[in-house]
């Protein structure tokens, strides 16, 4: 049940104007770049650049177990647009092909650097690691494949995906390759740890790091009977943040995930969020605006005008991250078909309620009230109200989401520290 401020927002605009008035904000009108600017907790400020840099860690030399306290710093027209959705979801794996000996990592040249516990891996390697891919080590399944539990001869647990082999035609074939060339990659805490491939016989198999606590989306339904609280939501948007934000400034290339959703948001035993299932994503042009390409995604997620265009480019993600941060405050699905047509599409109904005034209406029934909460709220609609934008150019970049992430959660922890001192 929630409790505090209960009505209409302390911090109600009073001209808020029309929903497409307000997407057309400029994202310069926001705040003043925070790269620079001292971030942090508990007194000890840190640049957000320096946090962001601490996060290109080999995994092995960094506890996975990181703290989530003050100290820890985090890794570096609407109605119409967000009533389009419709598209194929989840990833896959696939390829005709059967290559012999073509084991991870994959082939690079002199110039591409090794990553870091890249193993070459035989069948039967995995199939001991798997128990012969045994229905009690089952994690998860989709269309396009099966995920299993595993654990190396030396002890390293792992997420073994096996595609399923009645699905080999040249797309999936694709997709399993585009996921193999984005994660070697790719190396931050923020996401998956890449170990290696397998293509040999008639199986196809992905091996990445295990992450034991389910995914975003199970903790928003609550299936393990526990609330995840706000200050976790925080915490968890701004790890995505910082992925994504590396994907698309920092990586050797830069990447478009297309398939940024809280059930690819794995979650670590401590909280810490983890970006997973490259089968979608796309390496960005250097020499374009965009790419034309046939549109990849989950429903409640795609931008419309990629939509619309088929032109992709890293602005794409920008709006499923809006859409996750509506999901993240309200706890639900991007799209509730049993609900009524108002509240149907949850970013469209969320996005309304905040430019009434009305923003806290949508909070999660599961979280309690509170200033700090409610702040957070108005600004992190703000920003989703920027992402959610229907043309690309007015969506803020990445890095820019990050930044005011940051700056919320300074603000929130400045609220809530006096309240818990005073209990």
């Amino acid at each position: 049940m929630r409790s505090g401020s209960g009505g209409a927002s302390p911090w109600r605009r009073s001209d808020p104007g029309g929903i497409g008035e307000l997407s057309r904000v400029s994202v310069a009108t926001t705040a003043p770049s925070a790269s620079e600017r001292s971030v942090g907790g508990a007194g000890r400020g840190v640049s957000f650049l320096d946090a962001f840099r601490s996060c290109f860690v080999p995994p092995e030399a960094r506890s996975p177990e990181t703290s989530m306290s003050d100290d820890f710093h985090p890794s570096h027209q609407l109605s119409q647009s967000l009533s389009s959705q419709g598209s194929n979801s989840g990833s896959t794996f696939g390829s005709k092909r059967s290559i012999k000996g073509m084991y991870s990592p994959m082939h690079r040249n002199s110039s591409e650097r090794e990553m870091p516990g890249s193993t070459k891996f035989s069948l039967p390697q995995i199939q001991k690691a798997t128990k012969n891919f045994s229905p009690n080590l089952k994690i998860g399944q989709g269309g396009s494949g099966t995920v299993y539990k595993g654990q190396l001869a030396d002890g390293t647990l792992v997420a073994v995906k096996r595609a399923k082999k009645n699905v080999y035609d040249k797309h999936m074939g694709r997709e399993f390759w585009n996921e193999i060339e984005t994660l070697q990659r790719i190396e931050h805490l923020n996401l998956v740890r890449f170990h290696g491939y397998l293509e040999f016989g008639g199986e196809q198999l992905i091996i990445v790091e295990y992450v034991p606590n389910g995914n975003l989306r199970e903790h928003l339904d609550c299936v393990n009977g526990k609330v995840l609280e706000f200050s976790q939501r925080l915490e968890i948007v701004i790890d995505v943040a910082h992925a994504i934000t590396y994907l698309h400034t920092y990586s050797d290339h830069p990447v478009i995930h297309r398939d940024i959703k809280s059930s690819n948001i794995l979650l670590m035993n401590n909280f810490r969020a983890k970006v997973a299932d490259f089968g979608f994503a796309k390496l960005a042009p250097t020499d374009a605006s965009h790419v034309s390409t046939q549109v990849k995604g989950t429903a409640g997620y795609l931008d419309p005008e990629y939509l619309r265009t088929y032109q992709l480019n890293e602005k794409s993600d920008v709006y499923s991250f809006g859409v996750l941060l509506v999901e993240l405050v309200t706890g639900r699905r991007p799209i509730e078909p049993k609900r009524s047509i108002i509240e149907r599409v949850t970013a469209k109904w969320a996005m309304e309620k905040f430019v009434e005034g009305n923003a806290i209406q949508t909070l999660d029934s599961n979280l309690e009230a509170n200033d700090a909460v409610n702040l957070a709220v108005e600004k992190m609609y703000e920003l989703a109200l920027q992402c959610l934008a229907p043309t690309k150019r007015n969506r803020p970049s990445m890095r820019r989401c990050a930044e005011i992430l940051w700056s919320i959660r300074k603000d929130y922890r400045e609220l809530v520290v006096p309240t818990s001192a005073m209990n």
